[in-house]
């Protein structure tokens, strides 16, 4: 089962600063990572910069379409406005279809605000528990959302490639 996680950190370069450290997870063969990407957010700017890490390793599974979109619900949503916002509600609703509901954006966009940094990665395989420890060491929080086969080939489908991992 693959699973979207989120480590928010409390510093805009707590995200850049743990990527070693997720690779060292992975080469552990306590993670395997198919696609990721990372958020910061410096205070004074209205919106965070983002960036596609695909896979650490390669190229990703999921590609810039699906990061673009979700990193658009999330961030953008609230700052274009109700019109605007109620056109994407369509957007919202195939985001669904694949796991990652409107509670789970929510959360996110609460959490992930200036001054913060996150690291959004689509994992499978994880071992959570000794993936989990390393993180809180960094003073990061755990945000995530399981995505059952069905959601998870739902989501390759309609984002990225259709093979497994």
């Amino acid at each position: 089962m693959a699973t979207l996680t989120v480590w928010r950190f409390p510093t805009v370069d707590g995200a850049e600063n743990a990527l070693d450290l997720l690779q060292r997870l992975q080469k552990q063969q306590l993670i395997s990572i198919a696609d990721a990407a990372r958020v910061s957010w410096p205070e004074g700017r209205k919106k965070p910069k983002t960036k596609e890490l695909g896979s650490l390793t390669g190229a990703g599974a999921l590609g810039g379409t699906f990061w673009g979109l979700l990193f658009g619900l999330i961030f953008l949503v609230p700052l274009l406005g109700a019109a605007v916002g109620a056109a994407i509600g369509a957007l919202t609703g195939s985001l669904r279809h694949v796991g990652i509901d409107e509670e789970f954006i929510d959360t996110v966009r609460t959490q992930v605000t200036p001054g913060t940094s996150a690291l959004f990665v689509m994992s499978d395989n994880a071992v959570l528990d000794r993936v989990a420890e390393p993180f809180k060491e960094t003073g990061a929080s755990l945000l995530t959302t399981n995505l059952s086969a069905e959601e998870e080939a739902r989501l390759r489908a309609a984002f990225g490639e259709p093979d497994q991992l």
